[in-house]
């Protein structure tokens, strides 16, 4: 079973929504969630928040937050995931946002840096991976970072 079967099972069994909120991995998650039959039943909604424009207006981080700590951070992470939650509605919702590469972004955080959060309206909790591949970067990172996400959410799951 892939993790994406997993969390739709798992969610389905606990009666549960899911809502994803997507920087680096534009829209994979919700795409590998949407991609398992019965899906519809537990996935409310995926936001693909590219820019730092839509990351405040959208989800409602902060400015204060991408100024102090950037777009890819534990500090965005978290409000990405927090916001996803509260437009949707959902149980849980995670978020990802990280440097897909193959070129940094002017900061100095290194391609490969992902921060993913996770948040069910009470705790949100926030991993950070950074990853190193040297061939297909970009697309390499983005699958990381999605499968981790969702081995994460399939690992929170069962242990609710």
């Amino acid at each position: 079973m892939t993790p994406e079967e997993a969390v739709v099972q798992s969610l389905l069994k606990q009666n549960k929504t899911l809502a994803t909120a997507e920087s680096c991995t534009g829209g994979l998650i919700a795409k590998r969630i949407t991609d398992v039959p019965g899906a519809s039943a537990v996935f409310e909604c995926g936001i693909v928040s590219y820019s730092n424009r839509i990351k405040s207006k959208v989800l409602g981080v902060r400015e204060e937050t991408l100024k102090a700590y950037g777009a890819v951070s534990e500090q965005t992470a978290r409000e990405m995931a927090e916001g996803a939650l509260r437009i949707s509605g959902a149980d849980l919702a995670v978020s990802v946002t990280g440097i897909a590469g193959p070129d940094a972004d002017g900061t100095d955080k290194p391609v490969g840096l992902v921060y993913i959060a996770l948040s069910d309206g009470k705790t949100t909790k926030v991993q950070k991976i950074c990853n190193s591949f040297t061939n297909n970067v970009r697309e390499q990172n983005r699958n990381a970072a999605a499968q981790f996400a969702l081995d994460w959410i399939r690992r929170w799951l069962n242990d609710v």
